[in-house]
Parts: structure tokens; C-alpha cells; sequence
């Protein structure tokens, strides 16, 4: 397997550990092959990082966002979204241009104790995220087939051996698995938009942001963690890494236009992932707020009401279907980036079974424990709450992201332009006003 040796001046060591080490550079790059062949090539990594954002946390609180304030928070899934294809552009850039991932480039950035810090900040991301795909899947497993909430929790940790078979088989059937389920869930919410006969006008307008977004405590409350549900933390350290599956050449030309084709890959699958989002809240717009159903605010209401309220049979069950292969989906890539996080940040390697399973048992417990006192309605504020804990790590991914793709030491001659530098670092910053207002105001209120 090849090392990867990068010379940048700015980074204290040499790059001598591959992430994701038994895929690195495993997937075949045709050389000439034109630029749909060589898209080709490149297409999967883009869907995969897609898949967070649209994981059943981003269901909740776009559900809640439309049905309480109908198409005026739409402006912020764009946002978020237009935020989210900058973010992982630098991303995969970084992976690329210096052969390591975004955990590593911390480690080698910062001392020990920060670098454990930040580790066990990603590591609350993670298991935030995890929290919500358990949640996620136990409800669409309640909603198809009537399992109570606690046992479709427990089934959830089945998914450790699914993962371990897939791992096995090579990274581009995991990729094809990904896209197959990403695929299955656009052709659900096509559906779910024809019967729904949403008010175009009324979307159209949606699209231009509102000042009583910022104004009004509790659309900014779900509009903050519509921006943590979108831009993932944990999507950042796997972008980094898994656009090294690659084998482009380990030169500049070979790094230049992997970038540009893994930047092509990304932005057109984070539209995919913008559909979908924009599709639950309009959806959910169209389908309550104007039809006096506001306090619809969890996915198993708006699943109960889809049906009489569209007057069609097939609604609620494709709705399901799309929660329980957001809810796999998400799965398959939070394991990942687990595993990224852990070797990148501390240099730990563990068998996969194990990470995954310390992972899964992290978010199962809690899950378990709202289940039984709370019901549905506890699991539901508890995946909204995921999404707001989401939102506040961003930051902490965010800034060193921003920080060394505008190093020119560490990033030589794929250093960000001026231009991008600026729009990078406004992004942040706003990110980090936003999520500070938000724990002002929780604090404020306790």
C-alpha cells in the first residue's frame, strides 16, 4: 500500500500513516479515460458525505420548521446547504492536497491535551449523530411494522454485523448501497410533493430569508439546529478521508484534478441532499401548517396524519420506507467516521466490531431510557435536541478546517483563494455567533 510523504513546510511530521488504511487509493482512477469516465471514477465519496445530511435528525427538525412556520425557514435548509458544499469543498481539498485527513492535521497541528479535547468533542458529534439514527430507525421500524419503540432500539445493534459484511466486500458496494437508499428516498418524497400540491409560490418565497428568523426565539431555536442537522461535524473528518480511496496520482497535477472531481461529486450530491430537506419541511408545510395542524412537531405524527390528511394510502408508508433507509444510511457513514476519529485524533485502531459496537451502546442507552419513561414524545425532543448538540461542535470542526486549507505552509499551491478564504472564515464566524446565541439563551432560560 502506498504512503503518502507530503513536504509542506507547515506541518511538524511527515504524512507517514494512510487513513482508512486497507482502502486507501483501492479505488481505480482510468488515466486519459475522458470526463465522464473519470467523474465516474470519482462519483461516491460525494453521496456518502450526502447521506448526514439527510439523516433522520434533519427530519425532525424540518418537520417542526414547516409545520409551525410554514415554507419561511426553506431559506435556511439553502443556507446551511450553500454552507455545507463550501465546507466539504475544504474539506476534501485537505485530504487531498496533504494526504491527510482532518483528524490527523489536528493531531500534527496541536499539542497532546488539545488535540485530546478536540477528539472528545468530535467523539459527542459522533454519538450525537449515532443518537439519532437509532431513534431514527426504531420509529421507522414502529411506524412499518408496529414494533414497540424499546425493541426497535435494541434491533439497531444488529446493523454491527451488516457494516462488518459490507466492510468486507470493499468500499465501492458500500458506496452502490448508499446511492441505491439515497435514490430509494428521493423517489419516496417525489411522491410525498405531487399529492401534497405544495403552494410553488409560497415555496419560491420561502427561498429568501426572513427577519423574524432572527427575531423570533422559537423559529431561530429550530433554525439553529436546522444548521447543525445540515453541516455535520463528523462529515468533515470523513470527506477528508475517504476521497483518499482514489489512486490519482500523488503529484500536483494528480491532486488538482482529483479536487476538481471530487468537488464536482460533492456539490451535485449536496443538492440531492438539499431536495430531500427541502422536500420534509415543504411537505410538512403544505401538509399541516396549512391545514391548522401546526403543533405536528415529531415524524410519528406527521406519519399518522399524512394519509387522511392527503387522502391517499401510500403517503405515511413511503414515508416510513424513506426514515428506515435515512436511518441505514446514516449507519454505514457515522461507523466510518467513528473510525477516522479515533486513529486520526489519539492514534487508536480497534477492530471495527468493537468501535462500532462502544459506539452504538453510547447512543442505545439514552435512547432506551427516554423510550421507556417518555414514549415517542421523549424520543422526538431528544432527537431535536441531537441536532442543536450537533450545531454546537460545528465550531469546533469548522475553525481548524478553515484554519489549514488557508495556511499557505500547509497547503501550498491549493491554499484557498482570497476570495474563499474571506467567505470560509464569514461562515465560521457566523456559525460561532449562532451557536453561542443559542447556548446564551438556553442557559438564560433554565
Amino acid at each position: 500500500m502506498e504512503v503518502t510523504n507530503t513536504s509542506m513546510k507547515g506541518w511538524r511530521q511527515e504524512s507517514n500513516e494512510n487513513s482508512l488504511a486497507d482502502v486507501h487509493s483501492s479505488v481505480h482512477v482510468p488515466i486519459g479515460g475522458g470526463f465522464f469516465k473519470t467523474l465516474r471514477a470519482y462519483a461516491g465519496p460525494g453521496l456518502m458525505v450526502a447521506v448526514g445530511y439527510m439523516d433522520p435528525g434533519n427530519w425532525a427538525t424540518d418537520i417542526a420548521g414547516g409545520a409551525r412556520y410554514g415554507y419561511k425557514l426553506l431559506s435556511v435548509v439553502l443556507i446551511s446547504n450553500l454552507f455545507a458544499i463550501l465546507l466539504q469543498h475544504l474539506a476534501l481539498k485537505l485530504g487531498i492536497a496533504t494526504g491527510r485527513d482532518l483528524a490527523q492535521a489536528c493531531r500534527d497541528h496541536f499539542s497532546r491535551p488539545v488535540s485530546i479535547g478536540l477528539w472528545l468533542l468530535a467523539e459527542i458529534a459522533i454519538a450525537a449523530t449515532d443518537l439519532a439514527e437509532v431513534i431514527g430507525s426504531a420509529i421507522a421500524l414502529n411506524l412499518l411494522f408496529g414494533l414497540p419503540l424499546t425493541l426497535g432500539i435494541l434491533i439497531t445493534a444488529l446493523d454491527v454485523l451488516l457494516l462488518l459484511y459490507l466492510q468486507n466486500k470493499g468500499f465501492q458496494l458500500i458506496e452502490r448501497i448508499v446511492a441505491s437508499l439515497i435514490f430509494l428516498i428521493v423517489g419516496c418524497f417525489g411522491y410525498e410533493l405531487l399529492v401534497s400540491r405544495p403552494d410553488m409560490a409560497g415555496v419560491a418565497a420561502g427561498l429568501v430569508p426572513h427577519a423574524d428568523i432572527i427575531t423570533n426565539p422559537g423559529m431561530l431555536y429550530i433554525a439553529i439546529g436546522i444548521l447543525g442537522a445540515t453541516v455535520m461535524p463528523h462529515n468533515l473528518y470523513l470527506h477528508s478521508s475517504i476521497v483518499q480511496t482514489r489512486d490519482f496520482g500523488r503529484n500536483d497535477a494528480g491532486r488538482k484534478s482529483a479536487i476538481k472531481f471530487a468537488t464536482i461529486d460533492s456539490t451535485v450530491s449536496l443538492f440531492l441532499a438539499f431536495f430531500i430537506n427541502a422536500a420534509i419541511l415543504v411537505l410538512a408545510a403544505a401538509t399541516f401548517h396549512f391545514s391548522g395542524n401546526q403543533q405536528v412537531a415529531d415524524i410519528t405524527d406527521a406519519h399518522r396524519l399524512l394519509d387522511p390528511i392527503l387522502g391517499v394510502k401510500l403517503a405515511g408508508i413511503l414515508f416510513a420506507v424513506a426514515l428506515l433507509a435515512s436511518g441505514q444510511n446514516s449507519t454505514l457513514t457515522g461507523t466510518l467516521a467513528g473510525q477516522i476519529v479515533m486513529e486520526g485524533f489519539i492514534n487508536l485502531r480497534v477492530k471495527p466490531w468493537i468501535r462500532r459496537l462502544i459506539t452504538r451502546l453510547v447512543a442505545i442507552v439514552p435512547a432506551l431510557v427516554v423510550a421507556i419513561l417518555y414514549g415517542e414524545h421523549g424520543t422526538s425532543e431528544l432527537l431535536v435536541l441531537s441536532q442543536v448538540i450537533l450545531s454546537l461542535q460545528l465550531s469546533f470542526a469548522v475553525v481548524p478546517l478553515v484554519s489549514f486549507t488557508s495556511n499557505k505552509t500547509k497547503m501550498g499551491k491549493f491554499v484557498n483563494p482570497v476570495w474563499v478564504k474571506a467567505l470560509s472564515w464569514i461562515v465560521a464566524v457566523l456559525i460561532i455567533v449562532l451557536n453561542t446565541y443559542l447556548l446564551w439563551d438556553t442557559v438564560s432560560s433554565l
